[in-house]
């Protein structure tokens, strides 16, 4: 009995942790739709970004799925080809993101280009803050119980996407209530930082065996 129970809440832990992975791509999914769409609609080039970041987020997402599923399997084993494969493709979408959104953003500077409006970017960014709080929260709660590093790497890296939402409500919120000129340009120049840091982390882990940048 004291050997099955444990067992059996692992297999929980672990069905969670794979729910968890699962949650992360469809809301990412929903969330890129919406977002690029209003981006597009309101002219806003740090929500439109913002919206593609989450497209690839899917693609990162596949990659964490099917990592659950291994460590479940076998907690030391290392990461197999589909999970590299996952991590490169991510790595180059995430590079291509970074060369758009820098020229985008000096081009809408060089034109004086200004969003029609930014109020969907501080609706979509709140929520998205809120969101992956509670990602956080729960991945790591999981991967202590686990007493896993890979799932507590993810729940880390996990940040990365609660730093890119406070960007984009920052730079949001004030072009809403000030109308400062570029700052939705500047908005989009730090979400490209962000990209070129997942980007780079992404071809690292697919090279290695290193859980994360954030361990």
């Amino acid at each position: 009995m004291t050997r099955t129970f444990p067992m059996a809440h692992d297999k929980k832990l672990y069905r969670t942790a794979f729910a968890l992975a699962l949650f992360t791509i469809f809301y990412n999914i929903a969330e890129g739709v919406i977002s690029t769409y209003l981006g597009f609609e309101d002219e806003s080039l740090a929500l439109f970004g913002f919206g593609t970041d989450s497209f690839i987020e899917v693609i990162s997402g596949l990659g964490i799925a099917h990592m659950v599923l291994r460590i479940q399997n076998n907690p030391e084993s290392n990461r197999d080809n589909f999970e590299r494969t996952a991590l490169r493709i991510t790595g180059v979408a995430f590079y291509l993101l970074v060369v758009g959104l820098v020229v985008s953003s000096i081009y809408n500077i060089w034109i004086g280009h200004k969003p029609l409006t930014t109020f969907w970017g501080v609706i979509i960014s709140s929520i998205s803050i809120l969101v992956m709080w509670i990602l956080v929260w729960w991945k790591r709660k999981v991967g202590r119980e686990l007493d896993s590093a890979p799932i507590l790497a993810d729940a880390n890296c996990t940040l990365v996407c609660v730093y890119m939402s406070i960007i984009l409500l920052v730079s949001s919120g004030v072009y809403e209530l000030f109308k400062i000129p570029y700052i939705d340009s500047l908005g989009t120049l730090g979400l490209a930082y962000f990209a070129f840091s997942e980007g780079k982390e992404c071809f690292e882990k697919a090279n290695s065996n290193k859980h994360c940048c954030c361990d």
